[in-house]
């Protein structure tokens, strides 16, 4: 007989990781290319939340989410100079796809192939970058380095732009984009926190 949820799973602590992290995970996706507001998981209910208009006119180039079963707590911290520990929230991900997908709240399966270092007010908020499985577009991308730049250069403009304020200071900085080992060092680093700071969660 197949296994099946009575009830739906809480998207951080219910959904699996993925089968192979920190290469191949899940991602749980929040927002897309096609949203103009950007919707973040209630951390209690596991329902999606509207966190805020977006107030510049940068939309996300990819599916945006996060990887369950993370957290970015003290050793994500560590792996980002600057930084005195993680933002307390599961592990961003943004996910390429040749065809758009316009819903949210949807579960994908992606190939980790790098990621984005973002410092938000001290703390470490990366972006991992992967590519969606099974896609014929990205199926041999294995790095960021593969990665056309212009692609790049948008996700880089949307995460230096999207936290921007009318009238306040800027408390969000973007570095240099990271390759594939660097990503599943802090995946694992995540996953880690995760153990620790839920651990009547973990497996």
């Amino acid at each position: 007989m197949q296994n099946f949820s009575r009830w739906r799973p809480h998207p951080w602590h219910g959904l699996p990781v993925g089968p192979e992290p920190p290469r191949r995970v899940t991602a749980f996706i929040e927002i897309t290319p096609f949203d103009f507001v950007k919707y973040e998981i209630d951390k209690e209910s596991g329902y999606l939340r509207v966190d805020r208009p977006q107030r510049t006119s940068s939309l996300p180039p990819a599916l945006y989410g996060f990887i369950p079963r993370t957290f970015a707590g003290e050793r994500v911290g560590r792996l980002m100079a600057g930084a005195s520990m993680g933002d307390g929230d599961p592990l961003d991900i943004c996910v390429l796809s040749e065809r758009l997908v316009a819903k949210s709240e949807v579960i994908v399966s992606a190939r980790v192939v790098g990621g984005i270092p973002m410092l938000d007010d001290g703390h470490a908020d990366d972006k991992i970058i992967a590519v969606l499985e099974n896609d014929p577009l990205w199926d041999g991308f294995d790095d960021l380095s593969h990665v056309p730049g212009p692609y790049v250069d948008r996700l880089t403009h949307y995460f230096a732009t999207y936290k921007m304020f009318p009238g306040r200071p800027v408390t969000a900085t973007v570095g240099d984009p990271y390759g594939r080992r660097h990503a599943e060092a802090v995946i694992h680093a995540a996953l880690a926190d995760y153990a620790d700071t839920f651990p009547a969660e973990t497996p």
